[in-house]
């Protein structure tokens, strides 16, 4: 199992997310700011099978590289991904 860890700029949070969902990806959103990306952004937690992990990289990022930029943006980057192991996962 993997934890994806998607920084998204606030404007493309919502259909990052949506998109996700219709291919039955689940994730946990947080409001945040910082450093990254300069301005409001989401952190999308994504707990996701192994296997289903590029599939889930390639669904943000076909989002964000259909996304419009804004032209007067010192943002280098749309979205930033952490991919981290789990190896102990459970439900209470």
């Amino acid at each position: 199992m993997k934890l994806i860890l998607a920084i998204i700029e606030d404007e493309l949070a919502f259909e990052v997310a949506k998109a996700l969902s219709e291919k039955g990806v689940r994730s946990t959103k947080l409001s945040s700011s910082g450093g990254f990306l300069k301005k409001g952004n989401t952190t999308l937690l994504i707990g996701i099978e192994k296997a289903r992990t590029e599939e889930t990289v390639e669904e943000i990022r076909r989002v964000c590289q259909g996304a419009q930029r804004d032209p007067d943006s010192d943002n280098e980057f749309l979205a930033n991904i952490f991919i981290l192991p789990i190896t102990d996962y459970m439900q209470i």
